[in-house]
């Protein structure tokens, strides 16, 4: 149609690097991680956080006084842990290493010792602290606990492959079912050095880089990194790094069987009068079909399916990063989603902005000017 704009054009990111750009990998690198293993977090209503973590599709493993533990269907640890602290906040990450004698040789690159996990997950760890600050575990030899019943996919009739006959759709509007954890995103002030961090130390390699519109030759802002397991498929994303200005948790992700379980799963968030902060849509970088939630303490967490996997021969995309090109499909990009919605967290983002413009790091008034654009583009 004369005079139509296709806002997704050149945004699919299969275009590569030009000479001279990052290479999405380390030459070297110390060990490759296989998985996260879990998320840790503090927050002071463990309670309530168990409310919310049922609606949203997790099953408590443990529980005390002082932590909680959450896991999806499939078998290994726990997705997500959360001690009992006195405010909330998101403490880090921790990867899963593919040999624990990696651990040793991570340990004598970082100058740093393997030490015993709690017994309430067994194995050991190394701890590090990326240079935005997150503690980073990287963990072998921990318990595994067994599979648990899952949620069955819907049975689909796509196009003229009938597979449904004489049988109804009707899922259920219940929890969707958590299997697994699949990324977190986080954003810091030292974008490239964090993001080098993670190449070298933990053998992570990029899928895709972002950049702000005019400003590629300055480098990326957002890259989505997966663990490189060789010709093994891996996730489109395990970690994203975003230069922001401040060091923070931006959302983490966990998958579901399907639309159905997704979608039903949302409805009965909503029910429960939790929040909806985007979706249900189509990411591009990724290509999950996606829908973020807020739970009672203000984190974003989403419910994915059907993501992306890659194994180590693909090379790094490129493209703009765009608040239209967050999604194929779907309704706008919400404020919420974006942290720009009036509220406590916009506040806290504009008072890191002044901070961070006065500080020595990669985020300058350039980069803010790259930012402001991408919530109107």
């Amino acid at each position: 149609m004369s005079g139509h704009h296709d806002v997704h054009s050149g945004l699919h990111s299969e275009s590569g690097a030009v000479a001279g750009e990052h290479p999405g990998r380390a030459r070297n690198p110390v060990v490759k991680v296989l998985d996260l293993a879990w998320l840790e977090f503090e927050k002071p209503d463990l309670d309530g956080a168990e409310t919310f973590a049922h609606a949203f599709g997790f099953t408590t493993s443990s529980k005390s006084a002082d932590e909680l533990q959450l896991r999806g269907t499939d078998p290994g640890a726990p997705c997500v842990l959360i001690r009992r602290g006195e405010r909330s906040r998101f403490i880090g990450p921790a990867f899963k290493a593919a040999e624990p004698t990696d651990l040793l040789r991570l340990a004598d690159a970082t100058d740093s010792s393997p030490v015993p996990l709690p017994e309430s997950l067994g194995g050991v760890t190394v701890n590090l602290v990326d240079p935005s600050g997150l503690r980073v575990r990287v963990v072998a030899e921990t318990h595994e606990l067994p599979a648990l019943q899952p949620q069955q996919p819907q049975v689909y009739n796509l196009g003229h492959e009938a597979l449904r006959i004489n049988a109804t759709q009707r899922p259920a509007r219940v929890p969707a079912r958590v299997q697994r954890l699949g990324h977190v995103v986080v954003q810091t002030t030292k974008y490239r050095e964090t993001l080098d961090w993670y190449l070298q130390n933990l053998g992570l390699i990029v899928s895709d880089f972002l950049y702000y519109a005019g400003q590629r030759k300055r480098g990326p802002i957002m890259s989505f990194i997966r663990c490189d397991r060789g010709s093994v498929p891996a996730d489109h994303h395990t970690l994203a790094l975003t230069l922001g200005p401040s060091n923070r948790y931006v959302h983490s992700a966990y998958q579901v069987a399907d639309l159905d379980a997704l979608a039903a799963g949302g409805e009965y968030l909503r029910e429960s009068g939790f929040q909806r902060s985007w979706g249900i849509g189509r990411h591009i970088q990724g290509s999950q079909i996606f829908d973020y939630w807020r739970d009672p303490d203000g984190f974003l967490v989403e419910h994915f399916s059907d993501g992306d996997l890659f194994d180590s021969s693909l090379e790094p995309g490129w493209a703009p990063m765009t608040a239209s090109g967050l999604s194929q499909w779907g309704p706008p990009v919400t404020k919420d989603f974006l942290g720009i919605a009036p509220g406590s967290e916009s506040l806290r983002e504009l008072r890191a902005i002044a901070d961070a413009l006065l500080d020595s790091n990669e985020f300058d008034l350039r980069r803010l000017r790259g930012l402001l654009k991408v919530a109107k583009s």
